[in-house]
Order: structure tokens, then sequence, then C-alpha cells
């Protein structure tokens, strides 16, 4: 379970480079993951979590 985050499971995308020729080709586009203690999280479950609880 490499590039997934622990908390929410985002994941790898699918994604298309394009060249001047309008040629595609597919490549992957990763989440933003940090290490937070010894968990991986993406960038935005780490704004979720640091949000203030009313």
């Amino acid at each position: 379970m490499a590039r997934t985050c622990d908390r929410c499971g985002k994941g790898s995308q699918k994604s298309a480079s394009r060249s001047h020729s309008n040629i595609k080709t597919i490549r992957r586009q990763y989440p933003n993951l940090q290490k937070v203690g010894d968990n991986k999280l993406c960038t935005r479950c780490i704004r979720t979590l640091a949000k203030p609880t009313a």
C-alpha cells in the first residue's frame, strides 16, 4: 500500500502528459504525502486535523 494516505486512503490517479504534437502519454499523479509521526498523511488530512473543533 505505498503512496496512499493512511487516514483517508487517497491514492494515485491516472493523468496524461501532452506533447506539442498532442501525443498522449499516460502518467500517474500522486498525492502530496507527508510523514506525521509514524503515519503517511495527505496534506488535506493534515489540514483537517489541525482545524479547531467547535
